[in-house]
């Protein structure tokens, strides 16, 4: 089957391209992504780790995207993150979500910096030269971070004025490569939550290769396992006092940025599969049938939108930095937005191909798996949903002059 792409220009992602940079970002992306479509099946299939795609991120300078231009890194912000996120994922969605968590966490410090400046610079630098971190904060008795319970991974002051931590993380994606944990931890002295940075070299740290999933199957999201780890004092980067990380911010849009590939990667494949499928009973192919162009002026209707939310979004929260308070409630929402609507689109496509989407030999089935995990992926749908109801509530009840809504619930990281 031709690999000729048939987009229209707005579901291209050229189109909201605005420099040449933003052209070569997605061209390099694009690459990548052509490169890793063709190994991604084969990991769906067993579940195993694409080393070799992290090693060709490395070498393209990808997990650089993030980083600011004064350590070595690219200094892309949301919009450059989400435009290479998206082109990615049309070719490998489990490698793209795994590389947005890293993108998410330094150039969420890029724009924060929380934390204490010899560790933030020594971090970005050595990002810049390919080191890869995540946070790891989900917890299997707790769940989400977002429901707002206590982590129970504990740290305990040392004798020494440093940590020591015990404790067990799941969701750990990229954790066969990364070379740091931002780990989320009970401060036993104050019961608020610390995040530490820990070093996988530490000892007691290991991996439980737990990850075995319906979707996503190769993000390397296994257990991350700390027995007894012993940090200095620098390694406690920031509290829950004074930690601002915590609000949706534009950085998340990775997350709906990866599904959103996956619709149009299903949605370009049901085009071709249509204009080239024929059937003995009609005269041409598929693509002649009403209820087949029906399907696919759904798709275009669906993805349009979609589109166009998470772009404007991405470009707002980079060049209206005074505004971005009023963005935390459309970044969540356009999560949810952007994931339903993926959601129809792989379904559509589907549809398109008939009982043969079912088959292994086409992508569909894998796109139909992979497109379910951005249910579970923050910002999660209940939370998002009730943000919108208490500000939508909160300005009705103070009448039409109220300036800002109330506060949003907070989500977690």
């Amino acid at each position: 089957m031709q690999t000729t792409e048939v987009i229209p220009l707005a579901l291209s992602a050229e189109f909201y391209c605005r420099t040449e940079q933003h052209h070569a970002l997605l061209a390099r992306a694009g690459s990548l992504a052509d490169q890793f479509g063709a190994t991604a099946p084969q990991h769906d299939r067993d579940g195993s780790f694409p080393f070799a795609h992290v090693a060709a991120l490395q070498a393209s300078g990808y997990f650089a995207l993030t980083v600011p231009r004064e350590f070595g890194g690219e200094g892309g912000g949301v919009f450059e993150m989400v435009l290479s996120q998206e082109r990615l994922a049309r070719g490998d969605a489990s490698t793209a979500l795994a590389a947005g968590w890293h993108l998410y966490v330094i150039g969420k410090q890029a724009t924060s910096m929380t934390w204490p400046a010899p560790i933030r610079e020594r971090l970005f630098r050595e990002a810049a030269a390919g080191a890869l971190i995540n946070a790891a904060a989900s917890e299997p008795a707790t769940g989400s971070p977002s429901r707002g319970g206590l982590p129970t991974t504990q740290a305990e002051r040392t004798p020494g004025g440093g940590w020591r931590l015990n404790g067990r993380k799941n969701f750990t994606t990229l954790a066969p490569v990364l070379t740091y944990f931002l780990v989320s931890a009970t401060v036993s002295e104050s019961q608020e939550v610390g995040w530490f940075l820990v070093p996988r070299s530490t000892p007691g740290v290991s991996i439980d290769e737990t990850w075995d999933s319906l979707g996503m199957r190769a993000t390397g999201s296994h257990d991350l396992i700390l027995s007894d780890v012993l940090l200095g004092a620098e390694a406690l980067v920031e509290s829950g006092r004074g930690r601002n990380s915590a609000r949706t911010d534009g950085w998340i849009l990775h997350v709906p940025a990866v599904y959103l590939g996956i619709a149009q990667a299903a949605r370009d494949f049901a085009v071709r599969y249509a204009l080239e499928r024929r059937s003995s009973n009609l005269p041409g192919p598929i693509a002649e049938l009403p209820h087949i162009q029906r399907l696919i002026g759904e798709m275009d209707l669906a993805l349009l939108p979609a589109r166009s939310l998470l772009m404007d979004l991405a470009h707002r929260w980079d060049h209206e930095p005074d505004r971005r308070p009023e963005l935390a409630l459309p970044i969540g929402a356009c999560k949810l937005f952007v994931v339903d609507t993926a959601l129809a689109v792989v379904d559509r496509a589907m549809r398109v191909a008939g009982g043969a989407g079912l088959s292994r030999r086409l992508p569909l089935e894998r796109y139909y798996r992979d497109v379910r995990a951005g249910l579970h992926n923050p910002p999660m749908e209940d939370i998002a949903l009730a943000n919108l109801a208490r500000s939508a509530l909160a300005l009705a009840a103070e009448g039409p002059g109220r300036a800002a809504a109330e506060p949003p619930i907070t989500p977690g990281p």
